[in-house]
C-alpha cells in the first residue's frame, strides 16, 4: 500500500488509492479509506434546481452538473463539511452521451487532488423529465481537525 495518493495538507486522514492492475480512474479513485474518527455526512441526491426551485441549464448537461455540484457543496457546508471531506460521489445520468460534459463540470468544480470513489449509473429517468443528472455524496469530517 503506497502513500502516494494520500490527500496531503488537509488533515482529513483520507487516502485515495489507484491499485496496480486496475485501469487509471478518470477523476475518481478506485478506493478511499478514512483513518480518523469522524462524523459521516450523507448528502441526498441533488438536482439542477436553484434556491427558488427553478431549473438551471435546461437541456445542458454541463450547466446542470455545475448547478448540481454547487447544490452538493451547499449541503456539505451546511453540515460542516467541504469537498476535502468527500469520500464517495454517486452520479445518475439519463444519457451516457452527457458524460464528457459531466466530467468537464466536475473537473472545473472539485479542487485539484480531490478524487473521491465514484459510481456512475445510467437511469431511465429522474424525478422530472427536464433533469439530466443527479449526484449524491458521502463525506467524513474528522472529529478533531
Amino acid at each position: 500500500m503506497s502513500d502516494e495518493h494520500l490527500r496531503t495538507g488537509t488533515g482529513t486522514g483520507i487516502r485515495q488509492y489507484a491499485p496496480p492492475g486496475l485501469a487509471p480512474g478518470n477523476g475518481y479513485s478506485h478506493a478511499v479509506s478514512v483513518e480518523v474518527p469522524g462524523r459521516l455526512v450523507a448528502v441526498s441526491g441533488q438536482i439542477a434546481l436553484d434556491a427558488d426551485g427553478r431549473l438551471v441549464g435546461a437541456g445542458d448537461a454541463g450547466a446542470q452538473t455545475r448547478r448540481v455540484l454547487a447544490n452538493v457543496h451547499t449541503a456539505l457546508r451546511e453540515a460542516g463539511a467541504g469537498w476535502e471531506h468527500v469520500v464517495k460521489l454517486g452520479y445518475y445520468l439519463r444519457d451516457l452521451a452527457d458524460l464528457p460534459a459531466v466530467r468537464a463540470a466536475r473537473d472545473q468544480t472539485l479542487p485539484a487532488g480531490i478524487a473521491p470513489a465514484s459510481t456512475l449509473v445510467q437511469v431511465a429517468g429522474l424525478i422530472r423529465d427536464d433533469l439530466l443528472v443527479e449526484i449524491d455524496a458521502l463525506a467524513v469530517v474528522p472529529l478533531h481537525p
